[in-house]
């Protein structure tokens, strides 16, 4: 047997295609091999830009006397999870009802030859670490403990399969006031730094649109001071990066000075989208800079074919994480000259740097500089960034996903309302059109050169849902409202698992797993389920056919019962669920054209929050409001609909 991974069209498979370890896909076919030998699986999970994955990967999988210990023992299966999220999902929840121990990246899980899981890890180290035991030992003692109790084993399928049923089957609980929720999390919440105490830092964006989507309810000002502070932090601490706009995953540290360096799509969205809607309500030329910075580096930087965008930057170059991103404070100086002291000034930087004796760009807090120091420090960033430009970049993953190139054009379009910025709105809107061209015949979920790789999943559908009906929305687009109905019964017909009355992530019918991945937790993006409910609310507004009210309540009920167990993880949930109880729509009639303006004038936190009528079939112009079916009266100017919007909540 070779490695089969040659001919996989995934960038991170064909990083391994080399390895002396023989690599299978996931596919009938590597798991019916298992079956036929009655040997165990070592199922491998990573993605193209993951540091830790690229360190395992030259630590063990090309070691030689590695290989050859997994290649006589397991069936060895390698898994981009950017490909196969159901999978991905199903075995990080899996690692942690075995062990106990938190998931992450590389996922090294250990399967009976019938793909169940029985025990895993994450990143194993080539020796003993801690009283951690060395991979080599690791596989070793699987092996052996599989083969002497073989039986015992594949007998255990039955008590895991009942532990994700348990897992995912909540008892239905009535509607419930949703605000509570949002200021439970405040305790959790960094308020010196941003985001949530402690280190790791993940952004967790999601959760932060969902705090200052109930501060413009409310007005509780805790809200908007934690969306604030993380903004604020992030976009002027390391994680930011200063030359070229875009954060990075994570940071080690509490303070988001020293990122993890890897460049994720999804994680840039939901920066851009939340600081669209803080812009929109806010003014603030520090954060609009960082906004338009970033908007720029994802379309130039993760281009991959067409107008469509690839999927991540890998955190290391040359071996190295960071090396692409850092700087030796002596080399700043020669490069910088007399523009040196501009930067010393405005960024904190050391002899001794802030990682590794090597220096981040964090931005020092408090510092003014007057226009001739601004000119000066654009001067020297400029320099900066020639020089960087040089360096051999990180690797760039041009995978593309459908669900990330939708959402990102839906952040963009966002942004480009606020920006006023009408050469962003249409490129958004021209690659809209493209995507939904693309997708006539059907939808995939990653490809790569006109190839395609993986079928579709569920936040496939939701995300291209989502641009549809906002086509509709901004433009009036008929066509675009009716292919939204279509793709939207398709789905329901796709994903919809009738035991736990939700959506689950992969077909139905087609399910190559154990048990059916079900997931409600927001995960990089806010859950497809979530968008799929907020989506129906709008198409039950805009063409009052009650399958869409019937498909509301049976999915709200279930959202509902979870959010009791889960809801530090179902902050996308509860937006929705509140947005579809307020049920606020905005119905234009008259001639397009003359309301087009008023729409790109509208609040977009208005716009996302509501849904938009089209009624430009009438000679007059107005615009009704109506909050559950209590309705303004004819209002007939941008200012009269800007205050009745306003003052919505309180009405």
């Amino acid at each position: 047997m070779t490695n089969q991974l040659k001919n996989e069209s995934s960038p991170y498979l064909k990083q391994h295609a080399d390895n002396p370890v023989e690599w299978h896909p996931w596919n009938k076919v590597s798991l019916e091999i298992a079956k036929k030998k009655k040997m165990p699986i070592f199922l491998s999970v990573g993605y193209a830009s993951c540091h830790w994955c690229h360190v395992m990967a030259h630590e063990s999988f090309e070691n030689i006397n590695t290989a050859k210990i997994l290649n006589e023992n397991f069936i060895n299966i390698k898994v981009d999870r950017e490909e196969r999220p159901d999978l991905d999902n199903i075995f990080q929840k899996s690692l942690s009802i075995l062990t106990g121990a938190q998931g992450g990246w590389p996922l090294s899980m250990f399967l009976d030859e019938n793909g169940v899981p029985f025990t895993g890890g994450t990143y194993f180290a080539p020796t003993e670490i801690n009283g951690r035991p060395s991979f080599n030992s690791v596989i070793l003692n699987v092996s052996k403990v599989y083969n002497e109790n073989r039986e015992k084993i594949i007998s255990q399928v039955s008590q895991l399969k009942s532990v994700f049923k348990d897992f995912n089957r909540k008892n239905a609980v009535l509607s419930q006031n949703l605000e509570p929720y949002a200021e439970k999390i405040i305790q959790y919440l960094d308020d010196t730094n941003g985001g949530f105490k402690g280190a790791p830092k993940f952004p967790q964006f999601y959760i932060f649109e969902t705090l200052f989507y109930f501060f413009r309810i409310n007005k509780n000002n805790k809200l908007f001071k934690a969306v604030e502070t993380l903004l604020l932090n992030i976009s002027s601490r390391g994680i930011y990066d200063h030359l070229m706009g875009g954060i990075s995953r994570y940071t080690v540290d509490e303070k988001w000075i020293v990122p993890h360096f890897e460049k994720m799509l999804y994680d840039n969205i939901q920066y851009v989208n939340l600081l669209s809607l803080y812009l929109n309500d806010i003014t603030s030329n520090y954060l609009k800079e960082k906004l338009l910075q970033t908007i720029i580096f994802i379309n130039s930087e993760f281009k991959s074919e067409n107008n469509f965008l690839g999927s991540a930057l890998d955190a290391d170059s040359e071996g190295v994480e960071g090396k692409y991103y850092v700087w030796e404070y002596n080399e700043l100086k020669n490069l910088l000259k007399d523009k040196f002291d501009i930067i010393e000034k405005n960024y904190d930087i050391s002899v001794d740097g802030n990682f590794n004796g090597l220096n981040i760009l964090t931005e020092r807090k408090n510092i003014k500089l007057n226009n001739e120091e601004i000119q000066k420090l654009a001067i020297a960033k400029k320099i900066l960034k020639d020089a960087r430009n040089l360096r051999v970049k990180p690797f760039f993953d041009n995978k593309v996903q459908t669900d990330l190139n939708c959402y990102w054009l839906y952040a963009t379009l966002n942004a480009s309302l606020v920006l006023k910025d009408d050469n962003l709105y249409k490129s958004s809107l021209r690659s809209m059109k493209e995507l939904k061209d693309k997708f006539r015949n059907g939808i995939y979920h990653c490809y790569k050169k006109n190839n395609i790789d993986v079928d579709v999943f569920l936040d496939d559908y939701s995300y291209f849902s989502l641009i549809l009906i906002t086509m509709y929305e901004l433009e009036g687009d008929k066509e675009s409202l009716e292919l939204c109905q279509k793709i939207m019964i398709e789905a329901w017909e796709l994903f919809f698992n009738n035991e736990y009355k939700l959506l689950q992530k992969n077909v139905v019918k087609y399910n190559d797993l154990f048990v059916n991945p079900i997931d409600i937790s927001d995960n990089n993006l806010p859950n497809g389920n979530s968008i799929y409910l907020k989506i129906c609310n709008k198409l039950k507004n805009i063409t009052n056919q009650n399958e869409w009210q019937k498909k509301i309540d049976f999915l709200s009920k279930t959202f509902h019962s979870y959010i009791n167990y889960n809801y530090s993880q179902m902050f996308s949930f509860i937006k929705i669920l509140d947005i579809c109880e307020k049920n606020v729509t905005i119905t234009l009639s008259g001639e397009y054209e003359k309301y087009k303006v008023i729409l790109k004038e509208i609040n977009i936190n208005n716009i996302n929050d509501a849904t938009i009528i089209h009624k430009n079939n009438q000679d007059e112009f107005f615009a009704i409001i109506c909050r559950n079916q209590t309705c303004s009266k004819k209002l007939q100017n941008i200012k009269d609909i800007k205050n009745y919007l306003e003052n919505l909540y309180n009405v």
